[in-house]
C-alpha cells in the first residue's frame, strides 16, 4: 500500500512499471467515481437517463486525463475526501438531507391532508343530499295531511277556498348545490396538486444548485488549501512532524519541541485546542437546531397522518340519525253554538275524521360511494436515513480538524521537497524565540 501510494504521489514516473502502475490507479479511481457520479445525477438530481450517462462519460475521461497527466491534481482529488469533512462536506449533506425530507415528506402531508378534505367533502354531500331529500318527506306529509282536511271539508259541504296543499320547491335546486360543491372540491383538489408540483419542482432545482455549488466549492477549497500550503510557509504550519522531529535531534535542539508542546500540535494525536472544542460545540449546536426544525416537519407528517386515519375510520362508523315527523289533527264541529251558548244550553260537538300519522327519514352522513383516498403512512426509512445522515454530520463537526490535518498530510507526501522547507522555517522559528526567551 506505500509502494502503491508513493506512485501515485510522485510528480513523475521513474519506469514503464510506475507508469502502469498509475494508470491502473488513475483508471480504477475513475471508475468508481464516474459510477457515483452517474448514480447522483439520475438517481438524485433526477436528470435522464441520457444526460446522466453522457456527463459521467465525460466527466470520467477528463479526471482520468486529469489524474494521469497533472501531479497537481492528483493532490487537489486526493484532498477532496479529507474535505468532505469540513464545513462544506457538511453543507452538502445537510442539502442533502433537506431534500430527501422535502421530497419524501411534503408531499405525504399534502396526501392526507387531500384526504381529511375529502372526508370533509364526502361528509357534506351526503349530509345535504339526506336534508334536501328530507323535504320529499315533508311534501308527502303535506299533501296527506291536506287530503285530509278536504274530506273533513267535503263531508259537510262547506266552500273551500284552497286545496290544502303546500307546495316544496327546494328540490328543484338541489343539483345546483351539488354542482357547487363538485366545482369546489375540484377547485381544492386542483390548488393542493399545483402547491405539490410547485414544491417538488422548486427542491428539484434548489438541490441541483446546491449540489452542483457544493462540489465546485469542495474542489475550490482544495485547490484553495494547496495554492496556500506551496505559497505561504506560515499556512497551517503548526505542527511536531517527523521532519521537523529528524531536523531537531540532528540538530540537537529536541528540547525545542518539549518547551513549545503547548503551542505545537502533533498531526497523529488526538489532543483538540481549546478553541477548537469551543468551535464544535457551536456548530454542534446550530446543527441541532436544523435537526430540530427537520423533527417538526416529520412531526407533522405523523400528525397529519393520524388525522387523516382517524377522520376516514369515524366516517366509516358514522350512524344514520332517524328524524321523525309526527302530525296530529282532530276536528271537530259544533251546531249553532252561538245558540246553545244564548240559551245556556249544553253545546255538543261532533267529531269529524282524525288525522294521527308518523313520517320516519334517516339523515346520513357517509356513504360507501365515496372516493376517499386511503391515509399514506410515514415512511420510517426517511427518518432513519435523515438520523443516520445526522449521525454522520455530528461525527464531521468533531472530525473536521482532523480533516485539515488529514489534507496538511497528503499535500506534504505529494510535496516532499516543500515540506521540509515548511520543517526547516518552523524549526527556526522555534529556535528564535527560544533565544528570545
Amino acid at each position: 500500500a506505500a509502494d502503491l501510494w508513493s506512485v501515485y504521489s510522485k510528480p513523475v514516473p521513474e519506469n514503464g512499471r510506475e507508469l502502469w502502475t498509475l494508470f491502473l490507479q488513475c483508471s480504477c479511481v475513475t471508475v468508481v467515481i464516474g459510477g457515483l457520479f452517474y448514480n447522483w445525477m439520475f438517481a438524485s438530481l433526477e436528470y435522464s437517463w441520457h444526460l446522466s450517462t453522457a456527463m459521467a462519460i465525460s466527466f470520467s475521461l477528463l479526471l482520468l486525463l486529469s489524474l494521469f497527466l497533472v501531479h497537481p491534481a492528483r493532490c487537489v482529488f486526493s484532498m477532496i475526501m479529507p474535505t468532505l469533512g469540513t464545513k462544506q462536506g457538511r453543507k452538502l449533506l445537510l442539502s442533502t438531507c433537506i431534500m430527501i425530507v422535502v421530497v419524501n415528506v411534503t408531499p405525504n402531508i399534502i396526501s392526507n391532508i387531500k384526504t381529511i378534505l375529502q372526508v370533509i367533502k364526502c361528509i357534506c354531500k351526503n349530509s345535504s343530499e339526506s336534508l334536501l331529500n328530507s323535504t320529499a318527506l315533508l311534501e308527502t306529509a303535506s299533501w296527506e295531511f291536506g287530503d285530509a282536511i278536504q274530506e273533513n271539508v267535503h263531508s259537510v259541504n262547506i266552500y273551500r277556498p284552497m286545496n290544502g296543499h303546500f307546495q316544496f320547491s327546494l328540490l328543484k335546486n338541489s343539483s345546483l348545490i351539488y354542482q357547487q360543491m363538485h366545482l369546489a372540491g375540484e377547485k381544492i383538489g386542483r390548488d393542493f396538486l399545483a402547491v405539490e408540483v410547485l414544491v417538488k419542482d422548486t427542491v428539484r432545482v434548489g438541490n441541483k444548485l446546491v449540489a452542483g455549488f457544493s462540489m465546485l466549492y469542495l474542489s475550490f477549497e482544495s485547490t484553495w488549501y494547496l495554492k496556500n500550503y506551496l505559497t505561504n510557509l506560515r499556512f497551517d504550519n503548526f505542527y511536531i512532524t517527523k521532519k521537523l522531529e529528524r531536523l531537531a535531534v540532528d540538530r540537537k535542539a529536541a528540547h525545542l519541541l518539549v518547551g513549545s508542546s503547548k503551542n505545537l500540535i502533533r498531526p497523529t494525536g488526538l489532543k483538540l485546542s481549546r478553541e477548537e472544542v469551543m468551535l464544535c460545540l457551536v456548530q454542534a449546536m446550530l446543527l441541532t437546531v436544523a435537526l430540530m426544525l427537520m423533527l417538526v416537519v416529520m412531526a407533522m407528517d405523523h400528525f397529519a397522518f393520524s388525522v387523516a386515519d382517524t377522520a376516514v375510520k369515524k366516517a366509516a362508523q358514522f350512524s344514520t340519525v332517524p328524524v321523525a315527523l309526527s302530525i296530529k289533527y282532530n276536528a271537530k264541529i259544533g251546531i249553532l253554538p252561538f245558540l246553545l251558548k244564548l240559551l245556556q244550553l249544553p253545546q255538543e260537538e261532533l267529531p269529524l275524521q282524525n288525522f294521527e300519522r308518523s313520517y320516519h327519514h334517516y339523515l346520513i352522513f357517509s356513504s360507501a360511494h365515496c372516493r376517499i383516498s386511503p391515509p399514506t403512512p410515514p415512511n420510517p426509512s426517511v427518518l432513519l436515513v435523515v438520523g443516520l445522515l445526522f449521525c454522520i454530520l455530528y461525527a464531521i463537526i468533531f472530525l473536521e480538524t482532523y480533516a485539515h490535518r488529514l489534507c496538511r498530510k497528503i499535500a506534504g507526501s505529494f510535496f516532499e521537497s516543500w515540506e521540509e522547507k515548511r520543517a526547516l522555517y518552523l524549526y527556526k522559528k522555534l529556535s528564535r524565540k527560544h533565544k528570545e526567551e
